[in-house]
């Protein structure tokens, strides 16, 4: 277990950090679920706003990460069939819904509590996860696939694995979404805020992904950059990513 000065560390950059019961090369700490559960229902706020407002210190944070997807026109098209990488407590995939109430969500979550209450909560499809692929999803059959401030806590060889089931599994026409540490993340007073916060014992965290690599793997996979931007990620930020399957793909 991390000591709790990390895992509040570790809150506070804006990672949504759950149990994990397969962990290759992520997080290895946790937010509680019932405990979050019950400080969210004191607070009189939703579970995702809970995270962002008081144990991230980032308001609205989540919220403008959906405004600029609106923006962009993501969900424009209303995506039918929705698949999220690590929705965890669900801040993102709560708002993904309002926006375009899919007719299937499907989720792969390493955490069993914060799973169940998602499809307890919002009727998503949980598949069987091993942390490393989309297997049980077949290909070309999702609109909308997304992965937010996830890919920030894995290996590059895991994150690369998701990369190429990301492609896979998503219709010609459809999007990919995702954010990554990024050299546009990185500047010298970033590297050092994270040198100087970023918790003894842990120099796994942020990892850092060149923005490039994604780019040029993306299109050999038939998907084109559309749109970027930065996200807040406490002291930091994050480069959200947004990609388009080719119809010919």
């Amino acid at each position: 277990m991390l000591k709790s000065g990390v895992k509040r560390l570790l809150g506070r950059a804006g990672f949504d950090i759950v149990r994990s019961t397969n962990n290759r090369g992520g997080v290895d700490d946790f937010i509680p679920f019932e405990a979050t559960m019950r400080a969210a229902r004191a607070a009189g706020l939703s579970v995702g706003d809970y995270i962002d407002e008081v144990m991230n210190g980032t308001p609205g944070a989540t919220q403008s990460t959906i405004d600029e997807l609106r923006t962009l026109g993501v969900f424009a098209a209303d995506p039918g069939t929705v698949l999220e990488i690590g929705p965890g407590s669900g801040r993102y995939l709560e708002k993904t819904v309002k926006e375009c109430a899919p007719s299937r969500y499907e989720i792969y979550e390493t955490a069993e509590p914060w799973a169940n209450y998602l499809v307890d909560t919002y009727s998503v499809v949980a598949r069987p996860t091993e942390g490393c692929s989309l297997g049980p999803t077949p290909d070309a059959s999702v609109d909308l696939v997304q992965a937010h401030k996830v890919f920030n806590t894995l290996t590059f060889l895991s994150t690369c694995r998701y990369f190429f089931e990301m492609a896979r599994v998503t219709r010609p026409g459809g999007r990919i979404v995702f954010d990554v540490m990024t050299e546009g993340c990185l500047d010298p007073a970033a590297v050092r805020a994270w040198v100087s916060k970023g918790g003894e014992g842990h120099d796994s965290y942020p990892a850092a992904m060149p923005r490039q690599a994604c780019v040029d793997l993306f299109a050999t996979l038939g998907c084109n950059l559309e749109a970027s931007f930065l996200a807040p990620m406490g002291f930091a930020s994050t480069e959200v990513l947004v990609f388009g399957k080719g119809l010919d793909s």
